[in-house]
């Protein structure tokens, strides 16, 4: 049976000129999420956009059938509590933060939750998994950075292959004791010669950028990289 694998195109690589179309070109070719990153000079050295920006796209996160695409964002900001709330006001279906970025971690996964939003944890390359152990209850996505955030077009960091697997392990075993599904998302460098590697290292949410973005055929993109997965066992 062949894996249920999602591709989450990262606007951060898209033409903010054209942000609407964007969204809808790359749904048309396929994309299982919208991946919104969000930086704030401060927790990451780079500025990018606020929830304002997400809820204009809102609208365009459908399918030509009229089924909703996920809006996932990924805030790389400190504090976290207050932007979380706005951009579930705005109308993000999943909102990931970095867990050294909020001064409670298990309230802010709650608040994610109570505003009707997924919740997820990120993990830099050098930011270890102990804090698993101890939210899982209150997860549903962990996010695997496998390059340093801040900035898009980087070169994907191998020991990503290695921590994704340390994670499903913790996650099947948590799904073993009668937990729910968290998926587990890579964000950094992916591309079509490296996303099997990746889901064969147990990943099942992949965020590609400048992968999808710097192309001009965004459905061939998409096509050859889930052609990659079917080849995952």
């Amino acid at each position: 049976m062949m894996k249920n694998f999602r591709i989450a195109p990262s606007l951060l690589s898209a033409d903010f000129a054209r942000l609407g179309d964007e969204v809808r070109a790359v749904i048309d070719a396929g994309a299982d999420f919208i991946h919104f990153d969000v930086m704030d000079n401060h927790y990451v050295p780079n500025l990018t956009v606020g929830p304002l920006v997400a809820q204009a796209i809102k609208p365009y996160c459908k399918r030509a059938d009229g089924s909703a695409v996920p809006l996932d964002v990924h805030l790389m900001v400190e504090p976290v509590d207050e932007l979380a709330q706005m951009f579930a006001k705005a109308g993000a279906d999943i909102i990931s933060f970095h867990p050294e970025a909020s001064r409670h971690v298990d309230r802010t996964l709650q608040l994610i939750r109570d505003a009707g939003c997924r919740a997820g944890l990120v993990f830099n390359p050098a930011t270890g998994l102990d804090m698993l152990d101890h939210v899982m209850d209150k997860l549903d996505l962990v996010l695997i950075m496998s390059v340093n955030p801040g900035f898009g077009g980087q070169s994907f960091i191998p020991e990503a292959l290695r921590k994704t697997a340390l994670v499903r392990q913790r996650l099947d075993a948590w799904r073993e004791r009668g937990g729910r599904e968290v998926l587990l998302e890579v964000d950094g460098g992916i591309k079509t010669d490296n996303i099997a590697a990746v889901a064969a290292a147990g990943a099942d949410t992949f965020v590609a950028g400048s992968a999808i973005f710097g192309q001009k055929d965004y459905r061939a993109v998409i096509g050859a990289m889930r052609a990659e997965l079917a080849r995952v066992v």
